[in-house]
């Protein structure tokens, strides 16, 4: 699945997704105020927003020291609709859950550009749609609560909320979500396990290869011909000896200080040699060591150019020189079911967004299926404090009305909330 990164917003953005019923508070556990009331400091903080509105959120991390070349603390900067939920974990950080309409939520999933053409964008919506439903296992009636969270990351699909700033080509995205509303790949009566990734080497593999799970009719191999206008679709990049020392001895892959002469890929295995020793591992163990510590020491070097990360995939070859290694390869993702930028090609072929599902998805095609009126997504854990403010008069904290400004709350000892009026 591709990767999209919040950027700055500004606390006039639209909003234009409906915030959900006042059910959604039916459907989470009490809500609380400040700790400014008597009795045990709660651990739990319910913001409801305005009709029709939206909260924009500014999060702060805990400072971790760090041995990278360009240390950046991670924030969060986002706009949700729905209703908010702020608790405190053990540790004393803080986590939020936003509970919003089912249809809300597939919005602000940011999987694909919304520029794409719009039988693509159907599709990528009908995937979305089925693989939420089928991960949390719903089996509800139409307009039940989906009382399974889900996350926002790409360990399940990633969702960033309302475009922060507003972007107004989101609207045909949107629109590929109206127009698909209650449209589901089924499986023997069952939403069918739709997973997706960005670019392929030539063909996708059978989820039994790709996530060893028992293997699925609907998640078969089949050829690609239609990504070619991916920027990962063919990629090569050059690993200095000296920067890969680095980056593995990081990692505890390699001795420090001792350099490398030669790097050698066979089959899955990677045998790194210098210095009169050898170390083999897996091509994983390899990929994740240069993709997670080349731009933490090298952040001007790695990932080269236009690339994602500095080694998309394990579709590749090596060749390697006299000081450095060269990898070649094709694709990005985990490679079974719809190749998203496949999609694309199809569609700009004239293929329709069922077409394009059925073939990916061995002949299934979208059937109606009963939504969910609510659904909870866990947005963010580990953080030090929020800084909320609502997008209109009218929003609550706790069933108390919450006015215009910006309310903090915090973690700790305890949980904190100040500057509601």
């Amino acid at each position: 699945m591709a990767v999209l990164c919040l950027q700055a917003c500004t606390s006039t953005s639209p909003s234009p997704s409906p915030s959900p019923p006042t059910s959604a508070e039916e459907t989470t556990p009490a809500a609380t105020g400040s700790t400014g009331s008597t009795g045990e400091a709660p651990d739990v903080a319910r913001l409801r927003p305005p009709a029709g509105g939206s909260f924009l959120i500014r999060g702060r991390y805990p400072f971790a020291p760090s041995v990278c070349a360009r240390p950046d603390r991670p924030r969060l900067l986002a706009r949700y609709p729905g209703t908010l939920e702020v608790q405190r974990a053990d540790d004393g950080t803080l986590e939020l859950t936003v509970t919003l309409a089912f249809e809300a939520y597939l919005q602000g999933i940011a999987e694909v550009p919304p520029s794409w053409p719009r039988e693509a964008l159907k599709a990528q919506a009908i995937a979305a749609r089925s693989y939420a439903l089928a991960t949390t296992d719903w089996d509800g009636e139409e307009g039940e609560p989906l009382r399974t969270p889900i996350c926002a990351t790409t360990a399940c699909q990633v969702y960033r909320g309302i475009p922060v700033p507003f972007e107004p080509s989101v609207h045909r995205w949107y629109a590929a979500v109206r127009r698909t509303s209650g449209e589901v790949l089924l499986f023997d009566g069952r939403p069918a396990d739709t997973v997706y990734f960005s670019t392929s080497n030539g063909q996708t593999y059978g989820n039994d290869v790709v996530f060893g799970s028992p293997p699925l009719p609907y998640l078969r191999p089949v050829v690609e011909r239609d990504d070619g206008a991916s920027s990962v679709s063919h990629w090569s990049v050059r690993l200095s000896f000296d920067d890969l020392r680095r980056f593995l001895a990081a990692a505890g892959e390699w001795p420090a200080g001792r350099s490398i002469s030669r790097v050698q890929l066979d089959g899955s295995t990677v045998t790194v040699s210098g210095e009169g020793r050898s170390r083999s591992m897996d091509q994983g163990t390899f990929r994740d060591a240069v993709n997670v510590w080349g731009p933490c020491l090298k952040p001007g070097r790695y990932p080269p150019g236009s690339l994602p990360v500095t080694v998309p995939s394990r579709w590749m070859t090596m060749s390697s020189g006299p000081d450095a290694v060269v990898a070649t390869g094709r694709g990005w993702g985990h490679g079974a079911g719809m190749v998203q930028w496949g999609a694309y090609g199809k569609a700009r072929r004239g293929l329709s967004a069922s077409d394009i599902l059925a073939y990916y998805y061995g002949g299934l095609r979208p059937q109606p299926f009963p939504e969910p009126g609510l659904i909870h997504v866990q947005v963010a854990s580990g953080l030090d404090s929020l800084r909320v403010t609502p997008s209109a008069p009218g929003a609550r904290l706790g069933g108390e009305p919450l006015g215009t400004g910006v309310v903090t709350i915090s973690g700790g000892d305890e949980l904190t909330v100040t500057g509601a009026t």
